[in-house]
């Protein structure tokens, strides 16, 4: 376990995990996992202040809009919580790695080098994840 939560928490992040990237597969749901622990790990920029799992599903501004997706209601699945457990337990998958960020730029177009001023560091099926800029953090991983 790399950050501490409670089985409220759990089931808040496979919702999320969910909503961002069901249509991305168990993998691209893996990535999306990989960005919101990074955040509740990060202490700088705009997640200095995000110590939870709770605080980073609902940060304002700067969240996840995937919680105002209905895929974010209802109770997760078997699989959705397996998922979220992994991340918890400190899986990573390329290019989400070190990434606080990620967007899906629309079927068929490519991402932008940067994002919020952060490096590009991959893509995976439609999500555009982004670094932070060597120094501006500590190395996650």
């Amino acid at each position: 376990m790399i950050v501490k939560y409670t089985q409220k928490e759990k089931e808040l992040l496979a919702r999320l995990m969910r909503a961002e990237a069901v249509g991305e597969g168990n993998l691209g749901m893996l990535m999306v996992g990989n960005v919101c622990i990074n955040r509740v790990l990060a202490d700088c920029l705009t997640f200095k202040d995000i110590t939870t799992i709770t605080q980073m599903v609902y940060q304002n501004p700067g969240g996840f809009s995937g919680t105002s997706s209905p895929l974010f209601n209802g109770n997760p699945t078997e699989k959705e919580l397996e998922l979220a457990s992994r991340v918890i337990r400190g899986e990573y998958y390329h290019p989400a790695t070190n990434a606080l960020w990620f967007y899906a730029p629309g079927q068929g177009n490519s991402c932008s080098n940067t994002w919020w001023d952060q490096d590009f560091s991959g893509k995976y099926k439609n999500h555009c994840f982004y670094k932070p800029d060597p120094g501006i953090c500590k190395e996650l991983h």
